[in-house]
């Protein structure tokens, strides 16, 4: 059983689905989000303009913290052979629907993000669209990620920029142009109106925690807004994001093991 912030926050995820029923706002957007083109974050950015993704095409993936599952089932259709992973067993009630209404199929892993069963080096991506990169902790999924991924694999997460963390009043209303919340130190955040534990740090904390757990920085992105998107998050709004980034997308790698001296000498024979 999930316990600590992983079980408040799985539990959130729960309530948040259940409330609604079948038919409610989650699954009305899980069910948009299936038939969109890939895209990025609350803006809808659209991959076909950041392109983000690495050619996915017979490659294993990872979806960490997948919600409703649709990065997964977009991938999916683009051939690869995914493994969407959740907290939240209603969350993941809706990815089944989804995917039989969609006509996909690809395993759904009730798990938590930080303690993923499936061996070692099981995955040519591992992914995080506000999933475990969100909800969980940094210095926890991070060297999981690394774990399941192969030698030379890709990790990909979206996260909500460090500039929006420190601009959001503690009531949740929309970010100002004003530093509310130090900078330095960020980490655990609770979520008192909701129950719930996100996680932050810094953009050179989350260098250094990529860092000691084995990958390499390839890129940040930081998003803007397309003209005339809208979120449905009230804490910030398209003029904020236009000035300020409100999300970032890492990448990084997993470092390739040393060559052995035998191995360095066959390389160097060709």
């Amino acid at each position: 059983m999930t316990t600590g912030y992983a079980g408040d926050n799985a539990a959130f995820w729960d309530g948040l689905t259940g409330a609604e029923g079948e038919h409610g706002r989650q699954h009305e957007y899980g069910r948009a989000m299936w038939a969109a083109e890939p895209n990025w974050g609350d803006w809808s950015v659209p991959e076909s303009e950041v392109r983000l993704l690495p050619d996915v095409t017979g490659k294993d993936v990872v979806e960490l913290g997948c919600g409703t599952a649709y990065f997964s089932g977009w991938l999916a259709r683009r051939g690869t052979r995914p493994v969407a992973v959740d907290a939240s067993r209603r969350q993941l009630d809706l990815a089944r629907a989804l995917q039989s209404e969609f006509g996909v199929d690809f395993p759904l892993l009730h798990a938590d993000a930080e303690q993923v069963p499936r061996p070692d080096a099981s995955f040519d991506l591992a992914l995080s669209e506000y999933g475990a990169s969100s909800w969980c902790d940094p210095d926890r999924w991070l060297p999981e990620a690394a774990r399941l991924l192969r030698p030379g694999g890709l990790l990909i997460f979206l996260i909500v920029s460090p500039f929006l963390t420190v601009c959001t009043p503690d009531d949740g209303g929309p970010a100002g142009d004003r530093l509310l919340h130090d900078y330095f130190g960020m980490h655990r955040l609770r979520m008192a109106e909701w129950g719930t534990t996100e996680f932050q740090l810094t953009y050179g904390g989350w260098v250094r925690a990529l860092r000691h757990s084995g990958f390499a920085v390839e890129g940040l992105t930081e998003l803007q807004p397309p003209q005339g998107a809208r979120t449905p998050w009230p804490f910030v709004d398209r003029d904020w994001a236009a000035r300020w980034p409100s999300e970032c997308v890492w990448t990084a790698r997993k470092a390739e093991p040393p060559a052995r001296d035998g191995e360095r000498l066959a390389s160097a024979d060709h």
